[in-house]
C-alpha cells in the first residue's frame, strides 16, 4: 500500500540498517539517504531509528512525503531488498515501557475472574488510565522465543507458571521527548507520538495473581513483551480515528481530549494458527491522547523511545477478548484449536496479533504482526 510505508531495521553483513516496508519488499533508507533519494539529516544511516525519532514531526512529515514521492514512480533497484529471509531487529532503542489498563471489557471481566462477589471495576477506574511500569529491558521483536517463567505460585510453592497467557495490545512509540516538570496535554498527541506497534504482554496469571494485590502486576509480566518489528506512523492512520466511548464522569480537566477519538483498529489473535478472537481497539474507554496526558500529568519526562501500551483490547463478545484468561473464563471453559483443547499456553504453542484499519479511499492499512513460540523453562 503506497500511504502505509511501516519503518522498521534490518541487518545486513555490515551491519543494522533503517528500513521502510514497501508490500514485499524493504527499502533500504540507509542507501536511499546515502544516495540522496532522502534527506533526513543523516539519522536514516543510524543503526536504528533513535535518532530518527528524535528529530520531530517536521522531519518525519518531510520524509514521509520524499518516501511517497519515491513510491509513486519506479523505486530504484539499488534501494530495494527482498524481504523474504531478511533478518528484522527491534527498531528503536526502548527507554521507558509503560502499560495502561483501558479497556472497561476488559477490566470488568478480569475483577469478575479474580475477584468473584467483588464490584468488576474498582471506583477509580472512570476517574483516570490505570497503569504500571513494566521492564524495558524484556521488551522483545516478534519472532523472538518466549521462555517459560517460574515464580512463586501460591505460599511456599515455586515452579514454572502453568497459566501462562497473552494480552493483545496496541502500543505507542514516543519520539520527541518532554521537558522534566511539564506535563503534555492531550492535544500535544501527534507533537510527541511519532507512531504505533501491535504489541503482546505475555502474563503467567498465576504469579500475577498470587503477587498483585495491593500493589499490581510484577514478575508475572515482566519476563517478556513482544512488539512488531514495524512502526506504523500516526500519518498512516489518519482515516482510522473515529469517536470514542463517551465517559461519565466527564474526566478532569488535564485528561479531557477534544476531539474525543480512538484508533478503530481491528485485531485477530491467532493460536497455533486459528483465529481464536478478533479485538475492537475503537471500544477503549481512555484514549491513547488521553494516555499520554496521565503519564506525564505530574511532571514525570517523556524520552525518545518510551513505549506505552493500550493494555488488553476486549470487546463485549466471548470471541472479542484480549486475553485468554478471558477466552476461557479463568480456565474453565476450554477453547478448541482443533487439533487440540486449551486453557492456557504450553510448549510449543505459537500465538501472532495482526491488525488492520481503514486507510484513505476505502483502502486497508495492514499493520506489522507480532508473534512468539513458548519454549520450556
Amino acid at each position: 500500500m503506497i500511504d502505509h510505508l511501516p519503518y522498521g531495521v534490518f541487518r545486513l553483513a555490515q551491519g543494522p540498517r533503517c528500513a521502510a516496508r514497501w508490500g514485499d519488499h524493504l527499502i533500504d533508507l540507509h542507501a536511499a539517504e546515502s544516495l540522496g533519494h532522502v534527506h533526513a539529516d543523516g539519522t536514516l544511516r543510524a543503526e536504528n531509528l533513535d535518532r530518527f525519532l528524535a528529530a520531530g514531526p517536521l522531519l518525519h512529515a518531510r520524509v514521509r512525503g520524499q518516501l511517497l514521492d519515491l513510491a509513486a514512480g519506479e523505486i530504484p533497484g539499488e534501494v530495494l531488498v527482498p524481504l523474504d529471509g531478511v533478518e528484522l531487529l527491534l527498531p528503536f532503542t526502548v527507554a521507558d515501557y509503560v502499560d495502561f489498563y483501558s479497556s472497561e471489557n476488559h477490566a470488568g471481566n478480569v475483577g469478575k475472574i479474580f475477584r468473584p462477589g467483588q464490584p468488576p471495576v474498582l471506583p477509580n477506574w472512570h476517574h483516570l488510565p490505570i497503569g504500571y511500569h513494566g521492564r524495558a529491558g524484556t521488551v522483545v521483536v516478534s519472532g523472538t522465543p518466549i521462555r517459560r517463567p517460574s515464580g512463586l505460585l501460591g505460599p511456599g510453592k515455586v515452579g514454572p507458571s502453568q497459566r501462562l497467557d497473552i494480552e493483545a495490545e496496541v502500543a505507542f512509540v514516543v519520539g520527541t521527548p518532554s521537558a522534566l516538570g511539564t506535563p503534555v496535554a492531550p492535544s500535544s498527541f501527534r507533537d510527541h507520538v511519532f507512531g504505533v506497534v501491535l504489541l503482546n504482554d505475555w502474563s503467567a496469571r498465576d504469579i500475577q495473581s498470587f503477587e498483585y494485590q495491593p500493589l499490581g502486576p510484577f514478575l508475572g509480566k515482566s519476563f517478556a513483551t513482544s512488539v512488531s518489528p514495524w512502526i506504523t506512523p500516526l500519518a498512516a492512520l489518519d482515516a482510522a480515528w473515529v469517536p470514542a466511548p463517551v465517559q461519565d464522569p466527564p474526566p478532569v480537566e488535564h485528561l479531557a481530549d477534544d476531539p474525543h477519538l480512538g484508533l478503530d483498529l481491528r485485531l485477530s489473535v491467532e493460536w497455533n494458527g486459528v483465529e481464536v478472537s478478533r479485538p475492537p481497539f475503537a471500544s477503549l474507554y481512555w484514549t491513547p491522547a488521553q494516555q499520554l496526558a496521565h503519564l506525564t500529568s505530574n511532571g514525570a519526562a517523556l524520552r525518545t523511545g518510551d513505549l506505552y501500551a493500550s493494555g488488553t483490547v476486549s470487546g463485549e463478545a466471548r470471541d472479542e477478548v484480549g486475553s485468554f484468561l478471558e477466552l476461557t473464563w479463568g480456565g474453565a471453559e476450554p477453547v478448541d484449536l482443533g487439533t487440540a483443547k486449551r486453557t492456557f499456553l504450553e510448549d510449543g504453542d505459537t500465538v501472532t496479533l495482526r491488525a488492520t484499519a481503514p486507510g484513505a479511499d476505502g483502502s486497508l492499512v495492514k499493520l506489522g504482526s507480532v508473534s512468539g513460540t513458548i519454549v520450556g523453562n
